[in-house]
Order: structure tokens, then sequence, then C-alpha cells
């Protein structure tokens, strides 16, 4: 329908009910445009993370403390569901604070499902703030700009391991190679 028909339906419909197919209609389209902002915004925070990048994997893998941060209401309830259905509630924690705002110095085990336009400025907090000991393991996207020690898996479920003072003698080699 372009712009004349609605216009033309809104004036035919001016002060009538809807009735029951009207509301039918109104009700699938509602449904519709609910379904569309699920499948552009939301759905891509809940699509399948490999079973190497869950926090809880890692806590049961012995690396303590297992913390998550995230912003997003519906997945912070969602990683707290998955904990305490793995046994893990209370164990691992998922806090409702901003990434970009928390302090990753005493972190040693770091692990990442971000999407790639994130990855730079992530990548120059990481490399400020993680101590050389530090492991930074990514989901299904690299760090375009860090070669990984080490990769596991193909396709969805590749993951990327990342040692940061490997990762930061490589940045100073580049930096001292590079003309000023």
């Amino acid at each position: 329908m372009d712009a004349e028909e609605l216009d033309e339906l809104a004036r035919r419909l001016q002060g009538r009910a809807l009735g029951g197919w009207g509301l039918l209609q109104l009700a699938a389209g509602t449904g519709l445009a609910a379904y569309a902002v699920w499948a552009a915004v939301l759905m891509p925070g809940f699509r399948r993370v490999p079973l190497r990048l869950q926090v809880i994997e890692a806590y049961k893998q012995g690396l303590r403390p297992a913390i998550g941060y995230e912003l997003n209401p519906w997945l912070l309830r969602l990683s707290n569901y998955r904990a305490w259905k793995a046994g893990c509630n209370g164990k691992v924690s998922f806090l409702k604070q901003d990434l970009w705002k928390v302090n990753l110095s005493d972190c040693y085990n770091v692990t990442v499902f971000l999407a790639p336009s994130v990855k730079p400025p992530l990548a120059a907090k990481l490399l400020a703030e993680l101590p050389d000991e530090a492991r930074v393991v990514a989901g299904r996207f690299p760090f375009p700009s860090w070669t990984p020690t080490s990769t596991v898996g193909k396709g969805l479920d590749q993951v990327w391991a990342y040692d940061m003072k490997e990762v930061r003698q490589a940045a100073q080699t580049s930096a001292e190679g590079s003309p000023v």
C-alpha cells in the first residue's frame, strides 16, 4: 500500500469500530512488528554462545572469580538463569555494569563475545588494563590487529586465544618498526 491508499483507508475507517477482522489484522501487524524488533535488536544476544566462551564453563574449569558484565537486562536475567540451571548460582556472578567503566587490572582470564566494531576500542582498553599474565579469549570475531596465540574450533564455534604479554610485544615491535 502506498501513502494515498493508506490515507483513503484511514478516511473510510474514521469513527468506525474495527470489528473482529480488523482487530485480528491489527494484532497480526503488531505481532509482526514486535518480531522484527526482536529479530533485529534482541535475538543476536540470545544466539548460542560456544561452550568454551561461557562464564559458567570458565568456572567449571577452575577459573576464579567468574564474573560476567552485561547491561541488557534480558541477557542479564538469562545469564543468571543459566548459572542457576547449571548449579553455579552464587559461584558465578553476572553484574549489570558497563564493561567500559569496569577496571580489569586484576583480571587474568577474559572472555569476550562482542561484535567486530567493538573490538578495536576494547583492544585498547585491554592493553591498558590487563596484566602481562592475562589471557583473552574471543569468540566469533577475532581482534583484527592481534595475532592469536592459539585458535580452537571452526566457523561459528571458533575461538581465538591471546596472551597479553605476546600481544604487547607484537604491538611494541610494530610501533618500533613503523615510521614516525
